[in-house]
């Protein structure tokens, strides 16, 4: 196992992916809990789809990717708002509307442009081979800023995440902050994109915070431990990716869900039996394990190829885990 991680941390491309992977994480998963307490988690997926419809013609008119796409996601990001403050037009469906728009110009350009290619690909699903120093300096810097923004405005952030009248009476800028928060996380879309791909880049700011709130009922908690949530699940994806051969997105995606279904299944157990936070984890992580073992010992009754064993073995905790998810979400309701 070190072997490997020495073996993997030996490749500059694996090194920029960390320290790039990492820096978005930390962003993602801080603006995250704002985003999903306001109700606004969607918005990732509907500044990725925008960001995806502005890759595409910058690829198809030759220009810089990302030169193009931050201030038209930027523009997106100040539109969205001021849709959802008009009471015709709701967050979601403002969303919706953004997104399917985007998806459709995207796809628009590519099928003129004869098609997709290894570069739109690596938009689309991510690819951690594509980064370049560039891309991990404004990665870092935008790290700064955002962790910045929270331990210097931590009070005005809070009380417009819960109570934008109260803010406002209390003489908060209420529009000023919720601007701020737009722009910083379309710059995180536009980063993370290289890493998870458009498709996947909203779960970078919806998983981490779900998790931390099925244990954690203040919001310094919740924050603190979005963050380390998301952190040590993109290391563990990229290991996983790395080791298995796996996409790094969609590794990344699946270690945040494990980790969402450990803490729910964590908060039931502290819910129904009284157990304490900490008992409660690792009743959870041993219920796992278990499932892993039994699973595995099954598959390999069964099937005595090494590769099928992996896969079949996969799918079928990803199965349970699934299934005690959509169990725990019944029970707790």
């Amino acid at each position: 196992m070190l072997d490997t991680i020495s073996e993997m941390l030996s490749f500059p491309f694996v090194q920029r992916a960390l320290i790039a992977g990492i820096a978005v994480s930390l962003c993602a998963s801080i603006l995250g809990v704002t985003l999903v307490l306001k109700r606004y988690s969607m918005i990732g997926d509907g500044l990725s789809y925008v960001s995806f419809g502005a890759m595409a013609i910058a690829f198809a008119f030759g220009w810089a990717p990302l030169h193009f796409a931050i201030p038209v996601v930027l523009i997106a990001a100040f539109f969205l708002l001021k849709m959802s403050q008009n009471s015709k037009v709701s967050a979601d469906a403002a969303i919706a509307l953004i997104s399917c728009t985007s998806i459709a110009i995207g796809v628009t350009v590519i099928s003129l442009n004869q098609g997709l290619n290894a570069d739109i690909q690596s938009y689309m699903f991510g690819s951690i081979n594509v980064l370049t120093q560039a891309d991990v300096r404004m990665s870092v810097g935008l790290a700064i800023v955002v962790l910045a923004l929270f331990t210097f405005s931590y009070h005005q952030i809070f009380t417009i995440t819960f109570d934008e009248n109260f803010s406002r009476a209390t003489g908060v800028k209420v529009g000023f902050y919720t601007m701020i928060l737009a722009l910083l996380t379309s710059m995180t879309i536009v980063l993370g994109m290289r890493l998870m791909g458009a498709m996947l880049i909203s779960s970078l700011i919806i998983f981490p915070g779900l998790s931390a709130m099925q244990l954690f009922k203040t919001f310094k908690h919740v924050v603190v431990t979005a963050a380390t949530i998301s952190v040590v699940a993109f290391i563990a994806g990229i290991v996983i990716s790395f080791m298995f051969g796996f996409p790094t997105g969609a590794a990344v995606v699946l270690v945040n869900a494990i980790i969402f279904t450990i803490f729910l299944f964590a908060s039931l157990l502290t819910k129904i039996f009284g157990f304490s936070m900490y008992v409660a984890v690792g009743i959870a992580l041993l219920i796992i394990y278990v499932i892993f073992l039994l699973a595995r010992f099954i598959v390999i009754i069964f099937i005595l190829q090494a590769s099928a064993v992996v896969v079949v073995t996969t799918a079928i905790i990803l199965f349970v885990l699934m299934l005690l998810m959509l169990a725990s979400l019944i029970v707790r309701r």
